[in-house]
């Protein structure tokens, strides 16, 4: 294949999928290495070793694990994620009522993220060395370095506790309208947005300021064009590259991201239904969440390197 892009997205997506495999066995090692069982959660610890082998009969947990994974594997290759070993119900169907809730969170984040983002960076790169640059580059040194459960946990205590003005336990349900589920996933947005808008505006104000040295940015600041515009229309256009990758990582991040995230504010999304069925042994559960995890973090990494090619003459027409 002679097109760079074509190419590109044949290898990623054959990793990918090799990717989700390896994920998919991970957990399942992981999770069968855990002390205790499902039904042993279920049952609690005084039932009796009968009972507990009735229920591994009854939930064909009795199987070795090879074989359930490949059987699960193959049905979920179908579109057939199982049903919940706790209450017996599709995981599509749990997974349907989370999913929602858990990208609205990470668009909101990223709709405010991104552009704020962007801004400061190019404000940052343009008024470099300044007090404003060197303010931008604490803040950010500190986004990074701070724990998200950190920030959620200061936030919720000056916002919710201290003040008032946003609930600290983020309860969501289909009934609320935009305005009131706004109000409620304020605080876990705002989490978000500082954890990924740090390393965002990191990256554009470093890939700025390595091309404002230079020759064709020189050659702009001889002709008399101002700062501002050099930067906007000839440094940006060409610092894109790396841009659009950490932009799409932290993208990405901020979906898979949300688990922690939504733990503290006992938020229902997907990040919270993977934790209960962690605790609960709830293996389906488990892989499918966590499946849902890796693909959109997979898409999100090969839209990534498609943006940076497309946005690279150079390599989209290699010589």
């Amino acid at each position: 294949m002679k097109n760079p892009l074509l190419r590109l997205v044949v290898r990623r997506l054959a990793l990918g999928i090799l990717t989700l495999v390896a994920i998919s066995l991970l957990i399942t090692i992981g999770v069968e290495a855990l002390s205790g069982d499902v039904c042993t959660a279920m049952m609690g610890q005084m039932a009796s070793e009968d009972k507990v082998a009735a229920c591994h009969r009854a939930l064909n947990l009795d199987r070795p694990v090879h074989v359930r994974y490949l059987e699960w594997l193959l049905n979920f290759a179908k579109g057939d994620m199982g049903q919940a070993l706790t209450n017996h119900r599709d995981v599509a169907d749990l997974i349907g009522n989370r999913i929602g809730n858990t990208f609205f969170l990470a668009a909101s984040a990223a709709l405010i993220a991104v552009p704020v983002s962007l801004i400061l960076g190019v404000l940052a790169a343009l008024y470099r060395n300044s007090f404003f640059d060197r303010s931008i580059s604490m803040i950010t040194l500190s986004g990074v370095s701070v724990p998200d459960f950190f920030i959620a946990y200061i936030l919720m205590a000056i916002f919710a506790v201290s003040y008032g003005f946003f609930p600290a336990i983020s309860n969501i349900d289909e009934t609320m309208t935009l305005a009131q589920r706004i109000n409620a996933s304020a605080l876990p947005v705002l989490t978000l947005t500082l954890a990924v808008s740090a390393h965002m505006m990191r990256m554009t104000r470093a890939s700025i300021v390595s091309l404002m040295a230079s020759p064709y940015i020189e050659m702009a600041k001889l002709k008399g064009i101002r700062p501002g515009r050099i930067i906007v229309f000839h440094a940006l256009p060409n610092a894109w590259s790396p841009i659009i990758q950490v932009i799409m990582l932290n993208l990405a991040w901020l979906v898979v991201g949300v688990v922690i995230v939504e733990v503290v504010f006992v938020y229902p999304g997907l990040g919270a239904l993977m934790i209960d069925a962690v605790f609960l042994r709830d293996l389906p559960t488990v892989r499918a969440t966590a499946m849902i995890f890796a693909l959109v973090y997979v898409i999100l990494n090969l839209l990534a390197d498609i943006l940076s090619l497309m946005s690279n003459p150079r390599l989209m027409h290699p010589k």
